[in-house]
């Protein structure tokens, strides 16, 4: 359990996170006002119905996952090739190198709190014996719905490089890797990897991993570019005007992975709705988007399907382009649009 919580606190580096020009009053702060409109008296009401109640909040069956197909994802191409696996993990090849991102792709999103989370797919986890070799691993933010130690422990013989959301890479060195293999972003940070320029980006959201490290880790988005491909994963968060600011220094984008999911009134600053995710898409210059962040758990009350569906339809009436993966389907960026509403075939 104590893994879990990862890297502690230590004033060495506090003092390393104060020199960013994003952090003051004690912790990282959002470029937008954001806060979560939820009363501490409402919180075990909220956290019963988050975690006992079912209706259409998660699939009546699991959701199967497509077989990896290693040669085929190794083969050589000079665009994008991408594989969803549900909620908020993405193995990429892009010039000739295996990405991940996000690589939570353990049973429980919630492996702390005394009841589980419950992953739409079984025995996610045996898929990564099948990955091969990671180049570069990706990290947005160090939720556990984003980072997961047991997912973490089988990955580390396999990642050669790691970068991370500034303040994440104390969980990784408690967990045994190298500080020389993670390198840590602050937001508009630029690196080149092996022909790829990557940048980190702002997003409107918030970290930690306990009750006394709330925001004391960065948190943002990821854009890719190389000379032919230029991709934007948003990373979590509300919507903000930095979708505008991000299309206007680095857009557009030929392809967008949008966060779409575990969205509610209460907490709508730091999760957006499906119509704001594609207006997001559209600030930012993505030519075409996929929603991500659900498919995988229950985070919120809405029905499990509602993400997708309402993107498509909001996709459909502002004239965006968009593309629906099945879970641990291998797609390719310049493959003709899949819009098969593939969920329906669920309960």
């Amino acid at each position: 359990m104590l893994k879990q919580f990862g890297g502690k606190l230590t004033p060495e580096l506090i003092k390393r996170y104060e020199q960013s020009p994003n952090w003051y009053d004690g912790c990282f702060q959002n470029l937008e006002e954001t806060t979560m409109d939820i009363g501490v008296a409402e919180m075990p009401g909220m956290l019963y119905k988050m975690f006992f109640s079912k209706g259409k909040s998660t699939p009546k069956s699991n959701l199967p996952v497509e077989s990896f197909d290693k040669t085929a994802f190794l083969a050589p191409n000079d665009s994008l090739k991408y594989i969803w696996y549900g909620h908020g993990v993405y193995l990429l090849r892009l010039a000739g190198k295996t990405i991940l991102i996000d690589p939570m792709l353990g049973p429980d999103s919630a492996p702390i709190a005394p009841t589980t989370t419950r992953r739409f797919s079984e025995n996610t986890l045996d898929l990564i014996q099948d990955f091969p070799e990671i180049d570069l691993l990706l990290l947005t933010h160090d939720h556990y719905d984003h980072l997961d130690y047991a997912s973490m422990k089988k990955l580390f013989p396999k990642i050669k490089n790691y970068y991370v959301a500034l303040g994440s890479g104390r969980h990784l060195e408690s967990w045994g890797i190298p500080a020389s293999k993670i390198t840590e972003f602050d937001w508009w940070d630029r690196h080149s990897f092996e022909g790829i320029e990557l940048t980190f980006t702002p997003s409107r959201h918030f970290s930690g991993r306990g009750l006394r490290d709330r925001a004391k880790s960065l948190w943002g988005g990821w854009v890719l570019k190389t000379e032919s491909v230029s991709v934007y994963h948003t990373g979590d968060g509300g919507y903000g005007k930095h979708f505008k600011e991000i299309g206007a220094k680095l857009g557009p984008f030929d392809f967008g992975f949008v966060e779409c999911g575990q969205y509610n009134e209460r907490w709508h600053s730091i999760h957006m709705f499906p119509e704001e995710a594609v207006t997001a898409a559209q600030d930012a210059g993505i030519k075409r988007a996929t929603p991500y962040h659900w498919g995988g758990f229950k985070l919120a009350f809405h029905p499990w399907k509602e993400p997708a569906e309402h993107f498509v339809e909001a996709a459909i009436t502002q004239k965006l382009s968009y593309t629906l993966p099945r879970l641990g389907q291998l797609m390719h960026l310049d493959q003709v649009a899949q819009t098969e509403k593939w969920w329906e075939t669920f309960e």
